[in-house]
């Protein structure tokens, strides 16, 4: 099949879109897909796009969120590619003008589109002081996934939380992650000696974007009151965002590692010996999957990965949203039981064993092939009955 996906976001940036939108291109393309990648031009050439058919769109940078840029209107640009060069099936993962103007044309085209619900930007407006945006945010997420043929999403609970914004085209597609590189076996000592800590002090990590939407001060909290007890605690971030600057200045005993990535990254996260995730606007967090093929127990309210794949007092500890004494209490208890560390790090690991990246793309290229057919047929009974 010829396949386009369109995102605002794409490697070298860092971020769960990004990394799972690339995840799902390059497994079309090991499969024998054409793919054809929509994006905003980035300043630096991507290595990412030697696989793909690329067409650049404008971009500008996403107010209050330095680092990020969203891709603007191209409209004509792909309704002349698109006639020329027709894709079977299109997946959106992004939802701003981009995503919008190729919505609009892919419709106008009668090509199938599904959508993806990647991000939670009704909840983002309230932390840079847009909760006036809300509503208006949301009316605008559901009338673009309402125009979609699916919409995909990776838990269930999502699913249903769509149903009830009037939203009822989601489609399960469910994240793997690579369990042979994220192991436990990438555990590195001379990575802890960089800290200063020694084999039995743990060491508290948190990884993604280091901003205001996820809820860090309750991180802070949790190490601070672990702390008490185990005065030689370390707490790795592995990250970068607007709020690190102060995060790293209010704390200078914190280890701040910067952007990981790859095998690298998996060796950060192996070399710590537990994961406080305390954000409530993820539609997912692929970083608590990761955590956990590490054998890296994982403290999470229970939303997103957390409510799939983590089991209360057996991988970590799941959390009644907005519980904050009890994930600040659950995240103590955990740091000063090593036994423990151990023994809930052992399970994560053997939690993550079933989830395969292939199959998750094999769903993914199914979905795109029925959204083809489907066409096909409307296309062929148009026809007949004309």
């Amino acid at each position: 099949m010829r396949i386009g996906i369109v995102s605002e976001t794409w490697l070298p940036e860092i971020n769960g879109v990004a990394l799972t939108v690339y995840g799902l291109a390059t497994g079309l393309v090991a499969r024998g897909h054409t793919v054809e990648v929509v994006r905003p031009r980035q300043a630096c050439p991507s290595a990412a796009d030697a696989h793909f058919e690329t067409v650049f769109a404008r971009g500008a940078a996403l107010p209050r969120y330095p680092g990020l840029r969203f891709g603007l209107p191209a409209g004509r640009t792909l309704r002349e590619r698109w006639s020329q060069e027709r894709p079977d099936a299109i997946y959106i993962a992004t939802e701003g003008p981009l995503g919008s103007s190729a919505l609009r044309v892919a419709n106008a085209l009668r090509i199938p589109v599904a959508s993806g619900f990647h991000t939670r930007f009704d909840s983002y407006a309230s932390h840079y002081g847009l909760r006036w945006l809300t509503p208006l945010v949301r009316g605008h997420l559901r009338r673009f996934h309402r125009r979609a043929a699916a919409t995909l999403v990776p838990t269930e609970a999502l699913a249903q939380e769509l149903a009830s914004l009037g939203v009822d085209n989601a489609r399960l597609l469910r994240r793997a992650v690579d369990t042979q590189l994220f192991h436990p076996g990438q555990r590195d000592p001379s990575l802890r000696a960089q800290w200063s800590v020694d084999a039995g002090t743990p060491v508290m990590l948190y990884v993604g974007r280091i901003a205001a939407e996820k809820n860090l001060e309750l991180a802070v909290r949790a190490f601070r009151t672990a702390q008490q007890q185990l005065p030689a605690m370390r707490f790795v971030w592995v990250g970068d965002g607007p709020a690190r600057a102060a995060l790293q200045a209010a704390n200078p005993d914190f280890v701040f590692a910067g952007t990981q990535r790859g095998e690298a990254l998996a060796r950060h996260i192996a070399s710590t010996d537990l994961f406080p995730f305390p954000s409530l606007s993820e539609t997912f967090g692929n970083v608590i999957l990761e955590a956990l093929a590490c054998g890296v127990p994982v403290i999470a309210y229970r939303e997103g990965a957390a409510r799939e794949h983590l089991c209360d007092g057996y991988n970590g500890y799941c959390i009644a949203p907005a519980d904050a004494d009890a994930f600040v209490t659950a995240t103590a208890t955990l740091a000063g039981n090593p036994g423990l560390i151990r023994h809930m790090g052992r399970r994560a690991h053997e939690s993550m064993a079933r989830l395969s990246p292939d199959q998750v793309i094999r769903e993914f290229e199914s979905l795109l092939r029925e959204l083809a057919e489907e066409q096909r047929h409307e296309h062929h009974a148009v026809i007949v009955h004309a």
